[in-house]
């Protein structure tokens, strides 16, 4: 009896980890045949959470339809998909050139999307242009140009595949739109109102396409880890709270947002807010004491002009 005392906590835990790890490779079974033989639509495939979903996806069984700016790039990605997956079942992706920020051809180019299948199941609207600046020093010209890739772009397409979706009462639309769109960042001020607005507008598309059996589903993760924007020593100038900020707010790996995006997918989720505990506190301070999250932001602004002007 004694003996049997001493190994139970052992087996229990053992026993615990034995039903989770069956429940999780059980969930990601079922998750990939969610989309098996699905047309996806992934506009930036070219972009590092583009890449990943379209790994994920196009190993899941999706039929693809890759999206970017640049054909010899969507070539090389389509390549190297092919050549990592069974040919026997997996199915080549369609390339489709597409530039967002250039709203007067996304028509044609989701005419030119809708002939491939004949239908779109899934878009994951990944695409946008980053820019830094405050509202005095960037210029109308790139204004315009982020709003037309950031909300414009994404509207429209999305609005040239509703019909479709509509009339056979099936699909789902994935947003992915990072922390800045709950947030804002300083020094990004057209870039946040671009996704903010974008936020806003699914939002808003969600709640008239429940009952037509139109999924909308927005992922908002916290900064994308890549190789550029790694922590570098040069980036550890500055202020302390930046510093601190920095340090703790690294963002999610880009595969961590394709694997999320294709569990929102399986179980039609309707926001997901991937982030870690700082980002997430900054959006509740925001919702429940917005003076000292405003006041926070406009510090961070007033030390960063401060630093340029003494430099």
């Amino acid at each position: 009896m004694g003996i049997w005392a001493i190994l139970f906590l052992p087996l229990l835990v053992v026993g615990i980890s034995g039903i989770i790890y069956i429940y999780r490779k059980v969930t990601q079974l079922m998750t990939k045949s969610a989309v098996r033989s699905k047309v996806v639509v992934i506009t930036d495939a070219l972009s590092g959470v583009g890449k990943e979903c379209a790994q994920v996806f196009h190993a899941a069984g999706a039929r693809l339809i890759l999206c970017g700016k640049h054909l010899d790039k969507l070539e090389a990605l389509c390549g190297a998909l092919n050549s990592a997956a069974d040919p026997t079942a997996t199915f080549t992706p369609k390339l489709i050139l597409l530039d967002l920020s250039d709203v007067r051809c996304i028509q044609d180019v989701a005419k030119e999307i809708l002939d491939c299948y004949g239908c779109v199941d899934i878009l994951i609207n990944n695409a946008s242009i980053k820019a830094k600046g405050t509202v005095q020093n960037v210029s109308l010209e790139l204004d315009k140009k982020i709003m037309d890739a950031n909300y414009f772009g994404p509207i429209t397409l999305t609005k040239a595949f509703l019909p479709n979706m509509i009339s056979r009462r099936t699909g789902q639309i994935v947003l992915v739109n990072n922390i800045q769109g709950k947030l804002g960042v300083p020094f990004r001020t057209s870039y946040s109102a671009s996704k903010h607005a974008a936020l806003g507008f699914f939002d808003c598309l969600r709640a008239e396409l429940q009952e037509l059996g139109v999924c909308v589903s927005t992922v908002s993760p916290s900064f994308i880890c890549s190789d550029h924007n790694q922590l570098q020593p040069k980036n550890w100038e500055g202020t302390s709270w930046k510093n601190f900020f920095r340090k703790l707010a690294r963002g999610v790996h880009p595969a961590e947002v394709a694997e999320e995006i294709l569990r929102t997918v399986n179980r039609k989720k309707q926001e997901v807010f991937m982030a870690n505990p700082i980002a997430k506190a900054a959006v509740y301070i925001r919702t429940f004491l917005p003076e000292i999250f405003f006041a926070v932001v406009a510090a961070g602004v007033k030390e960063k002009q401060k630093i340029e002007v003494e430099n």
